[in-house]
């Protein structure tokens, strides 16, 4: 026969009863948020993208089609414009947003063009000319238009969309550095260009054939450290600010 199992064992130690801790969850509770319909955000973007469409249009109707699509500021514009029409499309049929890296990077593309034509290509002599033709655009014409639209109008909305119609923060560090690899594929289709396609080089601070080919890439490494320093800007402005919307595109 087996001896009984005592009731009580004095050698265990007592076992407290304990609550186990709450899991933090996976995904913040804004991401299971439904999305809202937003027909003001839909009409600004849908605005936004018809204006750097616009100033697309003006650069290839003003020159030829391969000569226009070289330039950064048209490249980053047609991105501009599908993002915006993506994204004004979503917020008025209330859907999931873009993702933040995508809509960040069309940010970060156009304030480059926009900033490098304000503190470097405006004032240059001879004139920026995005036809190829060193006559200064006259104002108010065709030309003239299509700068102003890829350059100044279509960034400031961009960026106003940013700042009051984009919920905070989006973006993470992460992002700058993948955010490079375009710029830097743009600088070698830049440098490859007249390979294939013989004509004067479009930005004077890029020229190899005046600078030569070392000073050319001490530029472009000053400019990627540039865009750099502008990506991690943003990044820590879109931690920082107020965030002007409460639920999720």
């Amino acid at each position: 026969m087996t001896a009984p199992i005592p009731r009580e064992i004095p050698d265990l130690p007592a076992v407290r009863a304990t609550t186990p801790p709450l899991l933090r969850p996976p995904v913040p509770a804004t991401a299971v948020l439904a999305p809202s319909h937003r027909p003001r955000a839909a009409v600004f973007r849908l605005l936004t993208a018809l204006t750097a469409a616009a100033g697309v249009t003006l650069a290839i109707l003003r020159s030829t089609p391969l000569h226009a699509l070289s330039h950064f500021a048209v490249q980053t514009n047609l991105l501009l414009a599908v993002t915006m029409f993506v994204s004004a499309s979503r917020a008025w049929r209330a859907r999931r947003p873009l993702s933040p890296w995508l809509s960040g990077a069309a940010l970060l593309y156009t304030l480059v063009s926009a900033l490098a034509y304000h503190l470097l290509l405006a004032h240059t002599t001879p004139p920026f000319s995005m036809t190829g033709t060193p006559t200064p655009p006259e104002r108010w014409h065709l030309q003239w238009a299509a700068l102003q639209l890829l350059h100044t109008v279509a960034p400031a909305a961009a960026l106003l969309d940013w700042l009051c119609l984009t919920p905070a923060p989006r973006l993470h560090l992460r992002q700058a550095t993948s955010w490079l690899l375009y710029p830097l594929a743009y600088l070698a289709f830049y440098l490859a260009r007249p390979l294939v396609h013989p004509s004067a080089y479009l930005y004077p601070f890029l020229d190899p054939t005046t600078h030569g080919y070392r000073a050319t890439l001490a530029n472009a490494l000053l400019l990627g450290l540039a865009i750099y320093a502008l990506a991690v800007l943003l990044i820590a402005l879109d931690h920082t600010r107020p965030t002007p919307v409460r639920r999720p595109l």
